[in-house]
């Protein structure tokens, strides 16, 4: 599985609703699960991004799905990036001309 990082910002329509903030956290972990993914880490932030969210998924089609998924429901607005271990991150640094 790869591992993704999405910093998330609430939308106007988030922050009025912002007490189900929670109630939402466990929608998207069953979401994800659903579409073959497993959330690892939320945290709700201080500064730029309200939060940050740990995500395995086993492609790049499922993630995009999720992230998709939960933003058209118009609380959130994400960026999600993909993340390398150190292990992960060998046999590229072998193929660094």
């Amino acid at each position: 599985m790869a591992t993704y990082i999405t910093l998330i910002t609430f939308t106007d329509e988030g922050i009025r609703h912002i007490k189900d903030t929670t109630n939402r956290a466990g929608y998207y972990r069953e979401l994800a699960a659903n579409l073959g993914c497993a959330v690892r880490e939320i945290w709700w932030t201080q500064g730029q991004y309200d939060v940050v969210s740990i995500v395995d998924a086993p492609d790049e089609v499922s993630m995009t799905a999720l992230a998709m998924s939960v933003g058209k429901l118009g609380y959130i607005r994400t960026q999600t990036m993909r993340a390398f271990s150190a292990a992960e991150l060998a046999p590229i640094m072998d193929k660094v001309v």
